[in-house]
């Protein structure tokens, strides 16, 4: 059986071998970065099945890091950041980290979390590739599950890893109404104390890609005090 490999990316050496020496306990390979470009590069040359990534970095901070990891790899994401307020949370998760662990941390949370997104990622997408899934089509919007592509009048929307789960989760479903805990569950595959605030975040973002703001039909229609549910 393979073995699991995760990059850690942290300058702080310290915090780096800190976090490797519980992973390892754990029978993960572990690679490491000082600065944002040797993320890259290890990335480039190796199979990493998740990253935990640092945002203050050199050479290329974590939040420019995320943004071209994004562009070709859907392996999770974990922030570890000395930065607390909930606008860096924000700000990370809706350019496509997985997850946001604040420093100090508990190296038995960090874990439990790195568990999690791997297990989600491997074992409980629920996403499966049958051929009458594969494409889906609403008006000018069509979703390619294969291809993880969604094009809007034929112009091509940029989503992240979870904001697509969310959208084709919703969008194979339709009028089916999702709590916001149902909908964490299914993309994230865990149970998590902030779903309801990480999953709004994700929502508010993919509709503005998806321009509802100008549109009158809304593809994703709130269902309030209950969740979510596709106006397909």
């Amino acid at each position: 059986m393979k073995q699991i490999s995760i990059l850690i990316a942290d300058d702080e050496e310290e915090i780096a071998n800190l976090v490797a020496f519980h992973l390892e306990k754990e029978n993960y390979q572990i690679f490491k970065a000082k600065d944002g470009q040797e993320v890259m590069k290890i990335i480039a040359n190796n199979t990493v099945d998740l990253l935990i990534l640092d945002i203050m970095m050199p050479k290329m901070d974590g939040y420019e890091v995320t943004r071209n990891i994004r562009e070709k790899h859907n392996m999770p994401i974990i922030f570890l950041s000395a930065r607390t307020s909930e606008f860096d949370k924000v700000q990370g998760l809706v350019i496509g980290a997985d997850d946001y662990i604040t420093k100090p941390f508990a190296p038995m949370e960090l874990i439990a979390r790195v568990n999690a997104q791997l297990r989600r990622f491997t074992k409980l997408n629920p996403f499966t590739k049958s051929a009458d899934r594969s494409m889906l089509e609403f008006g000018e919007l069509m979703i390619s599950l294969e291809q993880r592509m969604v094009t809007l009048y034929e112009a091509a929307i940029e989503l992240t890893p979870k904001e697509f789960d969310i959208l084709y989760l919703l969008a194979s479903h339709p009028k089916k109404v999702f709590s916001v805990e149902n909908i964490f569950e299914k993309v994230w595959g865990d149970h998590y104390y902030e779903s309801a605030n990480t999953v709004m975040v994700h929502i508010r973002t993919l509709r503005k890609k998806l321009a509802e703001d100008k549109r009158k039909n809304k593809f994703i229609k709130t269902v309030w005090g209950v969740g979510y549910t596709f106006n397909g």
